[in-house]
C-alpha cells in the first residue's frame, strides 16, 4: 500500500526523491546507449578497414578497443535502467528511452557526418518536449518495503488475468503464427518480443526494489519470490532476444526500432498501471497530461526514422541510398522519386545517379517511369 506522504506528493505534483533519482539513472542510460552505439559504429568501421566487415561475417572488430568501449558504454547504460525501475515507476523510465535515440542521432551529426534531415530535427525536439511532459507528470514510486509486497501485487486477479491473455498471445504466436507468417508480417516478431517484453520490465522493477533493500541492510535475497521473479527475467529476456534477432535480420532496422519501440512501451505502461496502479493517486488532468507527452515521444520517434535517410539538398528530385542486402564488392543503388513530375531533365537525373554505369540506369529508370502511371 502507497504510504500517505507518497500520496500526497503524487496529488502536489512535486518529485519524490525516488522519481528524481530514478529519472537521473534512465537519462544517464540513455545517455550511455546512445554514445554506445556511435562509438562502436567507429570501431566497426576501422575494423573494416583491416578485416572483412561484421555484415559480412568477419569478427576483427573484436579486436578493436573503441568497439569494446561501446560495448562497456552500453553495459553501463543497461545498469543504469536496470537501477532506475528500482526508484520511478516504468511510466516514466520506460518511455525515456527515446532519448537514446536522439542522443544517438546527434553524435551521428556531428562524429560520424550522417547528416540529419531538418524534419529530424523537429522528431528530437518532440522527443524531449514529450519526455519534460511525462517527467513533470509522473506518479510517484510505491514505498514498498519487501519483495513480498510485488509478489502479492502480482498475483492479484487483475494482473493475474493480464499475465495470462500476454503469455497465451506470445504461445499463439510462437507456435501457430511465427511458422507461417513471421517472415513476411513485421508485427510477428515485435509482437512476441513487446508481449514478454511488459513482463520482463515488471520482473526487472521487482528484482531492482529486492536489491535496493538488500543493499540498504533488509535482506532479500532469502525470499522465495525474489528467485521466482529472476526465472522470469532470464526465460523472458532469452525468448525476446531471440525473436528481436530474427526481426532484426528479416526486416529494415529503421521499420523496426520505431514498431517495437511504441508496441513495448505501451504495453509496459498497462502492465505497470494495472500492478503497480500508477494512476490511483492521479487525477484525470495528470494521466491525459502524460499520455499526451508519449503521444509525442511516439510523434518524434517516427519522424526521426522517418527521415533518417532523407536529405536537405534543394535540386534533388531523387533520394538515393543503398539496399540493405548489397554485395560489398557491387556498387549499387535504389532509385526512389520524391514527388510526381511530368518529365526528367536528363542533367537532374545524370547528377542524381553514380557515374559507374549511368547510362544503363538511366535508360532502365526512364523505360520505368514511361510504362508507369505517374503523371
Amino acid at each position: 500500500m502507497a504510504a500517505p506522504a507518497s500520496a500526497a506528493a503524487g496529488r502536489g505534483g512535486a518529485m519524490s526523491s525516488d522519481n528524481a533519482k530514478g529519472l537521473v539513472l534512465a537519462v544517464s542510460s540513455s545517455a550511455f546507449i546512445g554514445a554506445s552505439f556511435i562509438v562502436k559504429k567507429m570501431g566497426l568501421r576501422r575494423a573494416a578497414d583491416s578485416g572483412v566487415r561484421a555484415g559480412y561475417g568477419g569478427f576483427s572488430y573484436l579486436v578493436e578497443p573503441l568497439w569494446w568501449i561501446g560495448m562497456i558504454s552500453m553495459i553501463v547504460g543497461e545498469i543504469a535502467n536496470f537501477a532506475a525501475y528500482a526508484f520511478a515507476p516504468a511510466i516514466l523510465v520506460t518511455p525515456l528511452g527515446a532519448l537514446s535515440i536522439i542522443i544517438s542521432a546527434a553524435l551521428a551529426h556531428a562524429i560520424l557526418q550522417e547528416k540529419l534531415h531538418t524534419f529530424g530535427i523537429l522528431g528530437c525536439v518532440l522527443c524531449v518536449v514529450g519526455s519534460i511532459t511525462i517527467v513533470l507528470h509522473a506518479p510517484q514510486e510505491r514505498d514498498i518495503d519487501s519483495v513480498k509486497e510485488v509478489w502479492d501485487l502480482a498475483t492479484e486477479p487483475a494482473f493475474l488475468c493480464y499475465a495470462a491473455i500476454v503469455v497465451a498471445a506470445a504461445l499463439v504466436l510462437i507456435y501457430f503464427v511465427v511458422p507461417h507468417h513471421g517472415q513476411t508480417n513485421i508485427m510477428v516478431y515485435i509482437g512476441v518480443c513487446s508481449l514478454l517484453g511488459s513482463l520482463t520490465v515488471m520482473s526487472v522493477r521487482a528484482l531492482g526494489i529486492a536489491l535496493k533493500l538488500t543493499l540498504s541492510g533488509t535482506n532479500q535475497l532469502f525470499y522465495p519470490q525474489t528467485w521466482a521473479f529472476a526465472l522470469i527475467v532470464a526465460t523472458c529476456v532469452s525468448t525476446q532476444i531471440n525473436y528481436l534477432n530474427k526481426a532484426l535480420d528479416t526486416f529494415n532496422t529503421a521499420v523496426v526500432s520505431p514498431i517495437y519501440y511504441v508496441m513495448f512501451t505501451s504495453l509496459t505502461i498497462i502492465a505497470s498501471v494495472i500492478m503497480f496502479k500508477d494512476w490511483d493517486h492521479q487525477n484525470p488532468t495528470q494521466i491525459v497530461t502524460e499520455m499526451c507527452g508519449f503521444m509525442t515521444i511516439l510523434s518524434g520517434t517516427f519522424l526521426l526514422h522517418k527521415t533518417k535517410d532523407m536529405t536537405d539538398s534543394p535540386g534533388q528530385s531523387l533520394l538515393t541510398r543503398r539496399p540493405k542486402h548489397a554485395s560489398q564488392n557491387a556498387f549499387a543503388i535504389e532509385v526512389m522519386p520524391l514527388k510526381c513530375q511530368d518529365y526528367i531533365d536528363d542533367e537532374t537525373l545524370t547528377l542524381s545517379l553514380p557515374k559507374v554505369e549511368n547510362g544503363y540506369l538511366k535508360e532502365e529508370y526512364l523505360l520505368r517511369y514511361k510504362d508507369s502511371s505517374i503523371v
